[in-house]
């Protein structure tokens, strides 16, 4: 593993209208590592998902966010995906009358820039990608999102992981309501995008979908803190016992 910083969070506050969600975050991914956060509904996963994406709901209060050594705060969303940070929804929206294919073309062309690969390439890239995730080629003519099963909205955020590269992957709960042939495709998919020179941020109830993308580090949220990390062995630790004793251990 790399000891170069991916994202350094530090003393991270976040409110939306008044109301505290965020109360006091410090993470650090670092090239290579692959970082798991659990927790209950409710606190605080997806927030911390948005904010990093950029969302405008949300306001941060005190703390910083840093992205390969420059702060993420002041840029926009699409300047974010322009530097190398992807988000995986957890609940992709339908774009009826985009089809898949010009879709992924054209994010790549914006996000990649003077590095997105020519015609040819670009094809090449999305067959590998397509197969990896077993993916049949007429998806390429269906809407984005539309009519989509769930496991099928999942696959795609993943084809979109493979296609755009990121140096960091922010994956909210992209294993939820899928079976386990579908979970061990997209967890294959990505195992494939996350590099010596990228991390990932896995943020998920369960800890199935770490058998199949091991993490180097596992972080639990409770009322919108951190309050414990550790190795593979928590997310294991956590399935067994629950959030009860940790939430008593924070007391």
């Amino acid at each position: 593993m790399s000891d170069h910083v991916i994202l350094r969070i530090n003393n991270l506050h976040i409110s939306i209208e008044d109301t505290a969600i965020l109360n006091g975050i410090d993470l650090e991914i670092k090239a290579g590592e692959v970082h798991a956060l659990m927790g209950r509904n409710g606190s605080g996963k997806s927030t911390l998902a948005n904010v990093l994406m950029g969302h405008p709901t949300y306001e941060i209060t005190e703390g910083t966010i840093e992205f390969l050594g420059e702060d993420l705060t002041d840029m926009e969303p699409w300047e974010r995906a322009r530097a190398g940070v992807f988000l995986s929804f957890q609940y992709p929206q339908a774009v009826p009358g985009l089809q898949v294919g010009n879709f992924l073309r054209k994010s790549v062309q914006a996000i990649r820039g003077e590095n997105a690969p020519g015609a040819r390439d670009f094809r090449a890239e999305l067959n590998t990608a397509m197969s990896e995730l077993n993916v049949d080629k007429q998806f390429l003519g269906r809407y984005v999102n539309d009519g989509f099963s769930g496991g099928e909205k999942k696959r795609f955020e993943i084809l979109q992981l493979l296609l755009n590269q990121p140096r960091l992957a922010v994956l909210d709960e992209t294993d939820s309501g899928l079976d386990i042939d579908a979970l061990q495709t997209v967890a294959k998919g990505i195992n494939a995008a996350t590099t010596s020179e990228s991390g990932c941020l896995i943020i998920t109830h369960y800890q199935r979908i770490l058998d199949h993308v091991k993490p180097s580090h596992v972080h639990i949220m409770i009322d919108g803190k951190i309050v414990k990390t550790g190795g593979a062995g928590l997310a294991l630790e956590v399935e067994a016992k629950g959030y009860e004793w940790l939430s008593a251990e924070n007391d």
